[in-house]
């Protein structure tokens, strides 16, 4: 499985008692997804199964097959848990995951190419995408429908309308 089709949704911090359950934080905006888990990618070890998952505070407790006790734990310690692209939830439509919008060629409605989105800034009322333009400065861009034209995530590419302060 290439690396680059799989997605992170947790990281594994630590042992959690004695029969091999390990404390995950939840890198994923929809944590109940744990709950329902199967298998995961686990970084190094490939693709484990999940014999149990509970939440627990803000951490989630899930228990691998084969791990039952905690130093069987401990090998997980600060290992990432992803999941195939193919399994990330479903999104409504007009909603975008980051990791799918980085990446993206960024083009004027004339067609005309500013650059590529290189981050995704989150300061609060709407997102803010970084593109690297042509001569390397960087033009930030609100993801606002008055500015964002189209997003085609199948054509890495997205359509803007520049304000004319943006210029």
């Amino acid at each position: 499985m290439p690396q680059n089709d799989l997605i992170t949704i947790g990281k594994i911090v630590a042992p959690h008692g004695v029969r091999g359950d390990v404390r995950i934080l939840p890198l994923t905006d929809f944590p109940d997804r744990f709950l329902s888990l199967k298998a995961a990618f686990i970084d190094d070890l490939g693709q484990l199964e999940l014999e149990s998952a509970k939440q627990h505070k803000k951490f989630v407790l899930l228990k691998f097959a084969g791990f039952n006790s905690m130093n069987d734990a401990e090998r997980l310690r600060g290992k990432l848990i992803k999941i195939e692209r193919k399994d990330v939830v479903k999104l409504p439509e007009g909603k975008y995951y980051i990791f799918d919008i980085i990446g993206l060629n960024v083009f004027t409605e004339d067609g005309e190419l500013l650059g590529i989105i290189t981050d995704v800034l989150q300061p609060g009322s709407n997102d803010v995408y970084v593109v690297k333009l042509q001569d390397k400065k960087e033009l930030l861009i609100p993801a606002i429908k008055e500015v964002v034209k189209k997003v085609d995530i199948a054509n890495k590419q997205m359509i803007v309308k520049l304000q004319e302060e943006m210029d």
